[in-house]
């Protein structure tokens, strides 16, 4: 609501108090008016608008199990019994002359509307108590009426008293002023309500409340006949027609009884609501997508599913429409959500590391996912046909988009839409007595265009939205078959020059490419050939360089199984290390696992060259573990992944002390590897370039 709105109403509300005032500080202001017939039938209309909204609020009330429909329908009903009691003590009309129970019905009844309104305002937890008593207050209203008028016509005493031209005396004064507080009070509670919920009912009913509040005023300072007396009268009718208004005009926007005071509820029944109408819109989408599953189109009427849905949550045609249109809406936003996350998922596949053929696999299958009710298919050029991977040619109905590397047509996303209709691509004219292509003058070659074999969609059936996700679909994918290319060339060059583990790293992070490094603790293995310058003096550089290849293919995949990082081969030596660039907590035991697997592996490749009577020298190999300066080294030009310090030094010179076919191991590798190593002591040695003697163990076997 606007400011200026809130101005207007605000004026409206207190015009009424402003004129009561008015009269009271000036009573010759305050003229006669007597006409038992207005009054009558002005209380009468008064009472019947109440008692109607009462009817319905205690209807709304019953149907939601709603305690604060129930206290306000009893502020309607208390007023409408007795205004009704009050209409029937207007002199000559009914009863010949007033009767103080008849006369005072009004702000009796007011009054306890008041503590209704006050109750009402509470906003109560499902488990207390005051819902109990439920069947006693909906019993309220009339017991107390019925008491009321029985004790009036018998003129029981106090009832037997003459009736006041004031009307309002003593105590009752006092209560009238009190029953006004609860109803500004309950007006205040209801106004913070219509902050969280802008209904036009709430405002009706906090109008009303600030209403009957004033009304209540113009009791207590009014007299009989008086024009602020009558003020009163006018005030009750206001009231209870604005709310009937308020009502009507929502009747007439919903087209139902259902939910007029859905606004006014407590918020546990609004709670309850909203999981009614979620439950509803669930069910209207399900019945929606199955119906859409057997063809039917989503404009559709409902038939038996409308019926069913309306019995079961009482909708009326136009809420039921609304619910459709919501729900279609809701299923498109999630058919949409889905689909997005399917291309989410298909972008993730552009850092993934793998085959093309894997890679256009699980991205069909990702696209079929994000389309269900499509068929989707990719297709991949080679030798200038398409192949898809269940081997039929493209389906010339389909929505083709095109997959392109480098720019160039590399392959096609197809969608087949059930219905769809396209239009052949044009066929060759007709010439003489066969069928010959048109001629044209010679042009440039052109690339070959995927899109070639489909025809020109006339009646599109796939949305914009549609559309854009599938082109999404087909840019991402090109995105990933680009990368997975590139991965495919680096894997045949860049990957052929360092370890795999190297490469992987500095395509994650290429400012590791930069020179210079970080300490780590590290494992060095270093192995190389005992017995290989005779052998070179020997052999031709031909059989030395298969010598060396044939080993090298050996070792390097037993190296690399255990994780292991292979940084150089030097001549018949070849250098290793663990927990470089990839973290391993166990990778003394990784190195020694590799040792030995190496020995094995050199050993058979040995055994298959002496049945050929050629005697390879053996390998020898030490590891060692502690810190060093891992990172590149070298120029800007040219540089190297190694590790270098002390570690590595003393890994070569376990090396040398190793007896062919044997792997030794230094004092912390040891350590390291616990009680999962079998070893034997060779005792102490002096190294060069160490100050005290080191302890060197033969690995026998691991654990």
């Amino acid at each position: 609501m606007s400011a200026i709105r809130i101005a207007v109403w605000a004026v409206h509300v207190a015009l009424p108090a402003a004129g009561l005032l008015v009269l009271v500080r000036n009573p010759h202001l305050d003229h006669e008016y007597m006409h038992q017939g207005v009054h009558f039938w002005l209380i009468l209309g008064a009472a019947v608008l109440s008692l109607a909204l009462g009817v319905l609020l205690l209807r709304a009330a019953r149907a939601h199990r709603d305690m604060r429909l129930i206290l306000v329908s009893l502020v309607f009903q208390l007023n409408a019994g007795f205004l009704a009691l009050h209409a029937l003590a207007t002199p000559g009309i009914i009863l010949p002359s007033a009767n103080v129970g008849f006369t005072t019905a009004v702000p009796v009844g007011m009054v306890l509307g008041g503590f209704a309104a006050l109750a009402s305002a509470v906003e109560y937890a499902p488990d207390a108590r005051i819902h109990r008593y439920t069947g006693v207050l909906a019993a309220l209203p009339i017991t107390v009426m019925s008491v009321w008028a029985l004790l009036s016509l018998t003129r029981v005493p106090p009832f037997d008293a003459e009736a006041d031209p004031a009307e309002v005396q003593g105590p009752l004064v006092a209560a009238v002023f009190v029953g006004a507080a609860c109803y500004l009070v309950a007006a205040v509670r209801y106004a913070i309500l219509y902050r969280r919920n802008r209904g036009i009912v709430v405002l009706s009913v906090l109008t009303a409340f600030l209403l009957l509040a004033e009304a209540l005023f113009a009791v207590g300072f009014g007299r009989s006949w008086k024009i602020s007396w009558w003020e009163w009268h006018v005030l009750l009718g206001a009231a209870f027609a604005l709310i009937a208004i308020s009502t009507h005009r929502t009747f007439v926007r919903e087209g139902s009884a259902r939910g007029l005071f859905d606004s006014v509820t407590l918020r546990s029944t609004v709670a309850a609501m909203e999981r009614d109408y979620a439950n509803a819109l669930e069910e209207m989408m399900t019945a929606l997508s199955q119906r859409a599953a057997g063809g039917v189109p989503a404009d559709e009427p409902l038939g038996d599913v409308g019926q069913r849905l309306s019995r079961r949550f009482g909708l009326t045609e136009r809420q039921l429409a609304v619910l459709q249109q919501s729900a279609r809406a809701l299923g498109n936003e999630r058919e949409q959500v889905r689909r997005l996350g399917a291309l989410v998922a298909v972008g993730e596949r552009a850092s993934v590391i793998r085959g093309e053929r894997q890679l256009v696999s699980e991205i069909q299958r990702l696209a079929g996912s994000a389309f269900e009710q499509d068929s989707v298919r990719i297709g991949m050029l080679a030798g200038g046909r398409l192949i898809f991977e269940d081997g039929g040619p493209p389906n010339p109905n389909a929505y083709a988009f095109p997959l392109t590397v480098k720019g160039i047509h590399t392959g096609v996303l197809e969608l087949t839409r059930p219905g769809a209709v396209a239009i052949a691509p044009p066929a060759p004219v007709r010439r003489g007595f066969g069928w010959r292509p048109v001629t044209a003058a010679p042009a440039a070659p052109e690339p070959v265009s995927v899109l070639a074999a489909y025809g020109a969609h006339n009646g599109d059936s796939l949305g914009p939205a549609e559309q854009a996700v599938a082109r999404s679909f087909a840019a991402q994918t090109s995105v990933v078959l680009e990368n997975a290319r590139l991965y495919q060339q680096l894997d045949g060059l860049f990957r052929s020059y360092m370890s795999p583990a190297v490469a992987t790293a500095l395509l994650a992070d290429p400012s590791q490419a930069g020179l210079g490094g970080e300490v780590h603790e590290v494992s060095v293995l270093m192995a190389d050939l005992r017995g290989y310058t005779p052998f070179s003096e020997k052999a031709g550089p031909v059989q030395v360089m298969r010598m060396l290849n044939t080993y090298y293919g050996a070792i390097v995949p037993e190296i690399l199984a255990e994780g292991g990082t292979v940084v150089q081969f030097v001549g018949d030596a070849v250098m290793a290390i663990f927990n470089a660039p990839v973290r391993q907590h166990d990778h003394a035991v990784r190195a020694a696992r590799a040792g030995l697997a190496l020995q094995r592996a050199t050993a058979a490749v040995r055994e298959r060259a002496g049945a050929h009577g050629v005697e390879w020298p053996a390998f020898r190999v030490g590891v060692n573990t502690g810190p060093a300066i891992v990172g590149n080294v070298g120029a800007r030009e040219m540089r190297n992944f190694t590790a270098i310090g002390d570690t590595t030094n003393l890994a070569a010179r376990l090396e040398g002390l190793a007896e062919p076919g044997t792997v030794v191991v230094g004092p912390l590798t040891r350590e390291r590897l616990g009680a999962v190593a079998d070893t034997e002591c060779l005792g102490d040695f002096d190294i060069k370039g160490k100050s005290l003697p080191v302890t060197v163990y033969r690995l026998v076997a691991l654990q």
